[in-house]
């Protein structure tokens, strides 16, 4: 089943000469519990496709369906709520919110959008991310990589239809980058998560189930 998919996407910025296409008809099908990495270098476009992907900016044409939905055909306030249900982020300055617990970081989504929250699953993620002894922990009682973990939990907790990864390992030493790139893996294997991953790291890249590799706003190579 696909989750995500888009069809001749295209972002472009300026007019004229100062015209910059910072994606340039992209075509991406990503299935349901598929780990897919999206790898290019600095200024390849690959952090604006996660943008678009994302709802988090609107592309100058094509579209972005997310689990059946258009993004397009939703108004601001419904893509919000949208995003809020359907798509979770993990970014690499980890974003979360200094005067709450790690427990009330992982679970702000779920009571943001009213929901009911399923403790016997959420309880799972944190065993599986290996928190369960810092539920009641600031984040800056944390190190970087533990943060990181609690940005992935918090992103698995409302059971979205994707997560979007925006080089989560970025801000960590390659040990501890190993080590979050391997969670993220086992979240998608054992929870059936689709994640796409956006990583400027070739090596972290090969453990996914697959590779898109995009330069100058196209996509170049699919592995």
């Amino acid at each position: 089943m696909t989750i995500l998919e888009t069809k001749d996407l295209r972002k472009v910025y300026g007019s004229g000469e100062a015209e910059v296409r910072a994606l340039d008809g992209i075509n991406l099908t990503v299935n349901d519990g598929e780990f897919v990495t999206v790898v290019g270098s600095s200024g390849s476009g690959k952090s604006t496709l996660l943008h678009m992907l994302g709802g988090l900016d609107r592309p100058t044409s094509g579209t972005v369906i997310v689990d059946g939905q258009d993004l397009s055909r939703l108004k601001d306030e419904e893509l919000t709520i949208f995003r809020r249900r359907k798509i979770g982020f993990v970014f690499q300055s980890y974003n979360l919110v200094p005067v709450l617990s790690v427990w009330e970081n992982v679970v702000l989504p779920v009571e943001l959008d009213g929901g009911k929250l399923d403790k016997t699953y959420i309880d799972q993620i944190i065993r599986t991310l290996g928190l369960e002894n810092k539920l009641t922990n600031l984040p800056n009682t944390l190190s970087g990589g533990q943060q990181q973990r609690v940005a992935i939990a918090r992103a698995l907790a409302a059971k979205p239809a994707i997560i979007l990864a925006d080089e989560p390992t970025g801000n960590l030493d390659s040990r501890t980058s190993q080590d979050v790139m391997g969670l993220l893996k086992i979240s998608s294997e054992r929870f059936s998560q689709t994640i796409v991953m956006i990583t400027h790291n070739e090596e972290l890249a090969q453990m996914a189930d697959r590779t898109v590799r995009i330069e100058d706003g196209r996509i170049v190579s699919r592995s």
